[in-house]
């Protein structure tokens, strides 16, 4: 699976963003689609994922964006978007978009998107 991030941006405190990933190639396996964020001087830690695709989906979202982010797919153009809103500093970070194939009921492949840039200013 490739996955090409939208572009970033940078935005003022407040404000909006919405990023989009594109996946491509073997798309049908996929079981789980998402994002993560790498912050400066921090570890790559979990936005929002969709998770169990395959069975229906669930929304996995961490509780520091909770209320203004949400995750959302159109699968008939393997899209995920996530929308950002309202931006603080502490958003400021490369995002990176993933998605999880399933291989087996016991192992999956994770593939990695290049990451988008968005920086938000105070």
């Amino acid at each position: 699976v490739y996955l090409v991030e939208s572009w970033g941006d940078l935005v003022q405190a407040g404000g909006s963003l919405n990023v989009s990933c594109e996946a491509s190639g073997d798309t049908a396996d996929i079981g789980a689609v998402g994002w993560y964020r790498e912050a400066p001087g921090k570890r790559r830690e979990l936005v929002a994922l969709l998770r169990g695709l395959r069975e229906g989906g669930f929304v996995d979202i961490a509780d520091s964006v909770k209320g203004r982010f949400s995750i959302s797919m159109d699968s008939a153009k393997n899209l995920v978007h996530l929308q950002m809103s309202p931006l603080s500093p502490e958003a400021t970070a490369l995002y990176l978009c993933y998605a999880e194939q399933v291989i087996t009921s016991l192992s999956v492949h994770s593939s990695w998107g290049q990451g988008t840039q968005v920086t938000v200013s105070s």
